[in-house]
């Protein structure tokens, strides 16, 4: 059996109940759970992320090659160059970024409050022949 039943991925901001709105509708989640300094949501496919308030947080820096990049959040999604013109409506913005190799195209972000996350869209492959 099992020790830990689910995990939720938590960001700390200034006002969670803003940062959880972005996410809500660019997951087109809903809100599962809300404090007073905390507020989780929860996607179509059980995806958990909750946003607990932190009035001293502030903004990663990544990519500034002098700061590592701690954590981000990947999606995948069907359509980047749609997804993105969401992003940006709902006060995202693109990262500068160096693109990294491999079967995906991937692009960069920051959430209104400064975290980074990525989405990316896997790349079909053709079947191997023979």
């Amino acid at each position: 059996m099992a020790l830990v039943k689910a995990g939720v991925v938590v960001l700390d901001c200034a006002e969670p109940e803003k940062l959880a709105v972005f996410y809500k509708e660019l997951l087109d989640a809903e809100e599962t759970d809300a404090t007073a300094n905390r507020v989780e949501i929860r996607g179509a496919d059980g995806f958990r992320l909750a946003f607990r308030r932190d009035v001293n947080a502030t903004p990663p820096s990544w990519p500034r090659p002098e700061n590592s990049l701690q954590a981000h959040i990947d999606f995948v999604v069907e359509d980047l160059d749609a997804v993105e013109r969401k992003v940006v409506e709902l006060g995202g913005r693109p990262l500068e970024a160096k693109d990294v190799a491999g079967p995906f195209e991937e692009r960069g972000y920051a959430d209104p409050a400064g975290h980074s996350f990525t989405l990316r869209m896997v790349t079909p492959t053709a079947p191997k022949q023979g």
